[in-house]
């Protein structure tokens, strides 16, 4: 028996006696998973993390962790009466995210610097702060559910799915999930967010979503990767699925798989896609649409949460989805190891790229079941 009835954190504890650290990025979710919780009486310690250059920050819009986003969140902590910390992460987010992004960039991939930032970062480092600080559990406010199971703790969807973040957080492993609260989860639209927000009194109630990677302002890629690797640009040719130069190109990390405009070789008949990227002898190459279509998937670094071993059996029934913003769709995972297996799509999906996550979700209902790293693409 317990000695307390559960709190609304799954906690055997009143909230007066219970600790939680919230990451705060400035914006609306995660303000109002602070005041919400302070609201119900617990013991809060916002924590928002400085990710790069303060001074280039201040003059950014739409992306978080800048210089006003710390602003807003220390603003947000002296409406609602708890203390605020802001840590200097800019040589750790270099190192863990950024530095990797440019390379993975370079070498023809598709990077997800977000996942890895959530992975590396914020459920790393600031949980294990959080950690320092004797809280009891951590709170994001990502869209995204935790849900007692049978096996402990399990990842699900987000009940909004289109807010759902948990092509984002696929990473996130059981014992960090022990630790982490999301209690937004659960809301089925931005605009239950937005009231919260201005039912608690905060600035930031109608503060716009952000929208970039928050240090690739305006979706400019190209322009951070020459910043991290300079002379990265260099041009080269467009070359067809036969090795026949079509064209010219001003540096590879100008280009994505999958994309058809911009490419400057128009009129050559059906439209062409960039179908691989070739970093070493600086091409881009490019083919019809069919060409783009991948059935098979390898994958490493797996995270598994699921109930037993990933490779405790040959094959699993899954759905994946290989971008965030497309619907899961039917796959068969077949586990090489604990951490590598072979990902095949009932049906073909186009342009997945090296870099790119692959996340697994349980067949029915909304349950994530982990996922893993596309390493070899087209």
């Amino acid at each position: 028996m317990l000695d307390h009835p559960l709190n609304s954190l799954g906690l055997p504890k009143p909230p007066s006696a219970t600790r939680v650290v919230v990451a705060m990025s400035g914006g609306v979710d995660s303000s109002v998973v602070a005041a919400m919780l302070k609201d119900e009486g617990y013991d809060v310690v916002g924590v928002t993390l400085q990710l790069y250059d303060h001074g280039a920050a201040l003059a950014k819009k739409g992306a978080c962790c800048a210089g006003r986003d710390i602003h807003d969140a220390r603003r947000v902590a002296e409406t609602m009466g708890f203390p605020h910390y802001v840590l200097d992460y800019e040589n750790t987010f270099r190192e863990a995210v950024m530095e990797e992004f440019a390379d993975a960039y370079l070498a023809g991939a598709t990077p997800v610097p977000c996942i890895r930032c959530n992975e590396r970062v914020k459920f790393k480092d600031l949980l294990a702060t959080a950690r320092d600080l004797d809280a009891d559990c951590m709170a994001t406010g990502h869209y995204i559910q935790r849900k007692a199971g049978a096996a402990g703790p399990e990842l699900h969807a987000a009940a909004d799915a289109g807010r759902d973040q948990s092509y984002f957080l696929f990473s996130t492993t059981a014992e960090q999930l022990d630790y982490l609260r999301f209690p937004l989860g659960h809301l089925h639209s931005k605009a239950e967010t937005r009231a919260l927000a201005a039912k608690y009194g905060l600035m930031v109630a109608d503060k716009p979503d952000s929208q970039d990677i928050c240090f690739v302002p305006n979706g400019n890629y190209a322009a951070v990767i020459e910043k991290l690797r300079p002379g990265a640009a260099d041009p080269g040719e467009i070359v067809d699925l036969e090795g026949r130069v079509l064209g010219q190109h001003r540096g590879v990390i100008h280009y994505t798989i999958g994309q058809r405009k911009g490419l400057g070789i128009g009129g050559l008949g059906d439209p062409l896609y960039v179908v691989r990227l070739d970093p070493e002898t600086r091409r881009v190459i490019v083919g019809p649409r069919e060409s783009l279509a991948t059935r098979t998937i390898p994958v490493r670094e797996v995270n598994w949460l699921g109930d037993v071993p990933f490779d405790a059996q040959p094959e699993w029934q899954v759905h994946v989805k290989v971008r965030s913003t497309r619907p899961p769709r039917p796959a068969v995972i077949r586990p090489l190891s604990a951490t590598e297996a072979e990902v095949e799509l009932l049906d073909p999906e186009d342009g997945v790229s090296a870099g790119q996550a692959c996340v697994f979700y349980a067949p029915e209902g909304s349950r994530v079941l982990g996922g893993g790293w596309v390493w070899r693409g087209r």
